[in-house]
């Protein structure tokens, strides 16, 4: 028997903000950050490593909430929270005072989610295979063991769920092998920052064709004259067969998005995403509405499972962006691609920022595996930069995500990484 024995924060940013990478009309100068997680063991085993993404100065708040559950973890035995991880998951998501903070919202359910992130890289990493790997061969009975179906049963229910994850048994075998031998869809983001001068954007948009991207994004929602003429350049180069998905990052009320999503219309956006803020469902729906055919896209500040049922009960969202560190982790994040297959509604996942993308190709590729059975439609965002502080980085080529096949939930950051980067004492910022 083991015990976790010490649940430890490390407050750690990246200077992004010095070349402007990550900058949008909403976050002009983002470093991005990880409030990062390490639960020890008492044994020669691995440890499990989780974060919170974040852009800087919310390390601070972030840090302290995942602190705030050490007690919860501290002196578990180890292998009864990896047998139950629903349990676990319902552990701490229902703690009656922490739950008081949200309750399943912000930044007391985001520091659940590095933490139940971290049990899951440690369940993988002892059973000596990758995140998707192993949600991927959990039976139907074990994954739906898995979700909280509070909130949800006038939707989807467990036996709903089961019937949806049975009827996908067949192929598992054969999709996997596919993820192996060709990886996953990927678009990338790299191109599209907003304070990106025009040669820049043209230089990179190339290069993303070379690479094999068959979808970009950019960035809108600054100056109107701005997106047209960015989009003309991208355009231009793509030709038409490459699709461009534009993301306003919560930009605009709802009547301004269908104005200025009409003024980018004769550029053939695939997807507008984030259009207004998160929590308006029936804005989201409104603006889907006028602007179709150009579909709406959301997800990455969406808080929890209930609001994403809302925006698939609504029609508020046609492509669904799930995201690795804002909804409480794993489970959660399983209930929405639940969510999203029974709705038949495509996932696209949010990443890009520090780690995200590393975490949430796991969740992209387990859906596709033993949750929805297609990539029709499906791609995960890519963004080119901080991979390299990643014990386990993603690979890309020819515009896909090669399947990861070491260990674990491609959450843990170097050791050298931290170091360097630990807020405000680490190399980089002293």
């Amino acid at each position: 028997m083991s015990q976790i024995t010490a649940l430890d924060t490390f407050d750690l940013r990246f200077p992004t903000s010095r070349m402007l990478d990550g900058s949008d009309a909403m976050n002009p100068d983002p470093d991005y950050s990880a409030a990062y997680v390490v639960l020890r063991t008492d044994d020669d085993g691995p440890d499990g490593h989780g974060f919170v993404f974040t852009i800087g100065r919310g390390n601070d708040v972030q840090v302290a909430a995942i602190d705030a559950l050490a007690p919860l973890m501290v002196g578990s035995d180890v292998e009864a929270l990896l047998s139950d991880l629903g349990g676990a998951w319902r552990r701490l998501v229902h703690d009656s005072q922490l739950r008081w903070l949200g309750p399943e919202k912000g930044v007391m359910h985001m520091a659940v989610g590095a933490v139940v992130n971290a049990l899951w890289d440690l369940a993988a990493k002892r059973a000596g295979v990758p995140l998707w790997r192993l949600l991927s061969d959990l039976s139907p009975e074990r994954l739906v063991d898995l979700v909280d179906f509070r909130y949800l049963t006038d939707v989807l229910d467990p036996a709903e769920a089961l019937h949806l994850l049975q009827a996908a048994e067949a192929g598992k075998a054969d999709r996997a092998a596919t993820l192996l031998a060709e990886g996953y869809p990927a678009y990338t983001t790299t191109p599209g920052w907003l304070g990106y001068d025009d040669a820049k954007l043209a230089r990179l948009t190339r290069e993303a064709l070379a690479a094999g991207f068959t979808q970009i994004k950019l960035k809108v929602g600054g100056d109107l004259d701005d997106d047209i003429r960015r989009l003309a350049i991208a355009r231009e180069i793509c030709g038409p067969g490459i699709r461009i998905a534009i993301d306003a990052n919560q930009r605009w009320d709802v009547d301004e998005a269908v104005r200025w999503v009409k003024e980018l219309e004769p550029f053939d956006p695939w997807w507008i995403e984030e259009p207004t803020s998160p929590d308006d469902i029936l804005g989201h729906a409104a603006i889907a509405q006028r602007v179709a055919p150009i579909r709406v896209a959301t997800g990455e500040h969406v808080a929890n499972r209930v609001v994403f049922k809302q925006l698939l009960q609504a029609g508020g969202t046609q492509i669904v962006q799930i995201d690795a560190t804002r909804v409480a982790g794993v489970n959660e994040n399983l209930a929405i691609l639940l969510l999203a297959a029974k709705y038949g509604v495509p996932v696209c996942p949010h990443a890009g920022g520090v780690g995200l993308c590393e975490a949430v190709q796991h969740l992209a590729m387990a859906d596709y595996v033993a949750v929805s059975g297609t990539l029709q439609d499906r791609v995960i965002e890519y963004v080119d930069h901080l991979h390299e502080h990643f014990a386990d980085p993603v690979r890309v080529e020819n515009g896909r995500y090669l399947a990861p096949t070491r260990p674990g939930a491609g959450t843990e950051i170097l050791v050298p990484s931290i170091q360097a980067h630990r807020f405000p004492d680490g190399a980089v910022w002293s």
